[in-house]
């Protein structure tokens, strides 16, 4: 809703025009107030994913040792604070700095909330599931543009964004109420905890039970600093191997390539679509109807989606399938749209070939999540998304700002975007030759466990504590 929100004609506005004669129209919203070339705009579209890009993966591997849930709460408090900032703004860098900040709250839902939905989904269900959970983009895109269009128009840009914020506080806080979240391939927390207090003291309390020689203050508090530093390097070698496996992943990696190509078109058609269709069929409620548009074949194409794999049988490959043939049909219908000159034959081809484009959500986190062990579904879920972004929307939005700049005919500079679909479907053409095994299922146990607590280790821990205890009061 918010990135809809913020391709709004009603916040993001157009700049002052001023036309040969030297008559002007005055700007409006965000590109009026500021000035901003379509450059900057773009920027401003794709400046969340400075936050995105550093937040997803530390959020990944908290997930390891604190409760999801929790790291959702705290995610959505800094992207209600972000937003916020953002109604307050003063200038084109206060703006994009709060945008940027923005990006931490969308990391630390992410990664987390697609693995605990396919921990929870029936076997047969699973990529309907996602299906509707992914629903919710284009469905957020839509509501965004009518909501950003009428709060705009009617009260000013600014107070779209408070809207937002005051929409999300109720989210934050049941972040922090609710029942903790257990995923699976993952050890609960309070394991966790423990088996971290048994790795910081088990060689020292080893040693002194054999010296029986009692450890001061001093040297305790000595052996827990470098324990602690053992502690987070371990991480982080943890969090390089399980990089390592991801990128070894060909399945992973085409799906994600394949994904890139896609977002990088989609993302520009999120944020330029209502400006475009304004310039080429003068569109007088070009939020409206391209929210309209989205919210429908997004719901629709989406559902589809999940619901084709499953009646295909979910697997990865039959997944591959469905994304080519989708994605290449749909990008000859958004090609064939742009090329005809009455506006209700644009809108016909052009929803059919949005439906089929909505189409891939499902099965393309479908394959994200099954090409890996359940303990690496979470860092599988945000390398994807930050890749989809930072290679994708990210660049795309000001790229295509530029092309405008340069071409000045939004129908040339709209074709030339869809011609980008044609690589996302030959590279998942690529990925049903891949040999693909579900990974779903694989027993993680010993990869997130290793350092269980045991009662024998226990006991010695409270051993030297007694002993600890007894030196001090002698």
């Amino acid at each position: 809703m918010d990135r809809g929100a913020m391709a709004s004609n009603g916040v993001n506005g157009h700049r002052t025009i001023c036309t040969a004669d030297g008559t002007c129209t005055a700007g409006s919203g965000i590109q009026g107030q500021f000035n901003l070339s379509n450059f900057e705009d773009g920027v401003l579209s794709s400046a969340f994913m400075v936050g995105l890009l550093l937040a997803c993966p530390i959020f990944a591997s908290l997930a390891k040792r604190a409760n999801p849930f929790r790291l959702i709460g705290v995610g959505l408090s800094v992207w209600t604070l972000a937003v916020v900032g953002c109604g307050f703004s003063i200038n084109f860098w206060s703006i994009a700095v709060c945008r940027m900040v923005v990006g931490v709250g969308e990391a630390s839902f992410i990664s987390l909330a697609a693995p605990f939905i396919d921990d929870n989904a029936p076997v047969e269900k699973k990529a309907g599931w996602l299906g509707i959970f992914y629903m919710c983009i284009p469905t957020g895109y839509a509501i965004g543009y009518l909501y950003g269009g009428f709060v705009g128009q009617h009260l000013g840009w600014r107070y779209a964004f408070w809207g937002e914020a005051i929409l999300m506080v109720s989210f934050a806080v049941l972040g922090f109420v609710i029942k903790p979240l257990q995923l699976n391939g993952f050890a609960p927390p309070e394991t966790t905890n423990a088996s971290i207090l048994v790795d910081a003291t088990s060689s020292s309390v080893k040693d002194d039970l054999q010296t029986k020689v009692a450890v001061s203050p001093e040297d305790f508090q000595e052996k827990s600093a470098e324990n602690s530093s053992n502690s987070v390097l371990s991480e982080v070698l943890r969090f390089m191997k399980d990089m390592k496996a991801l990128l070894v992943n060909m399945v992973f990696v085409v799906n994600v390539l394949g994904y890139v190509a896609y977002n990088f078109v989609m993302g520009a058609y999120s944020y330029w679509g209502p400006k475009a269709g304004y310039s080429i069929y003068q569109m007088k409620n070009a939020d409206m109807i391209f929210g309209g548009i989205t919210v429908a074949c997004g719901i629709f194409g989406s559902l589809a989606g999940g619901y084709i794999l499953d009646r295909l049988n979910n697997t990865i490959p039959n997944a591959f399938k469905l994304l080519s043939t989708a994605i290449l049909i749909g990008a000859a219908f958004c090609f064939g749209s742009f090329c005809f000159k009455s506006m209700y034959g644009f809108l016909v081809l052009f929803s059919i070939g949005e439906v089929l484009a909505f189409a891939i959500q499902g099965p393309v986190n479908f394959i994200c999540l099954h090409c890996v062990p359940p303990n690496l579904r979470p860092l599988s879920m945000a390398i994807s998304t930050v890749s989809i972004h930072i290679f994708g929307d990210v660049p795309s939005s000001p790229l295509v700002g530029i092309l405008q700049d340069h071409i000045n005919n939004w129908r040339t500079t709209s074709l030339i975007l869809t011609g980008f679909l044609v690589p996302a479907a030959i590279i998942w053409f690529i990925g049903v030759f891949l040999p693909s095994e579900d990974k779903s299922n694989e027993d993680c146990e010993k990869q997130v466990m290793p350092n269980r607590p045991t009662a024998g280790s226990a006991l010695e821990v409270e051993k030297v504590q007694q002993t600890n205890k007894a030196s001090a009061e002698a």
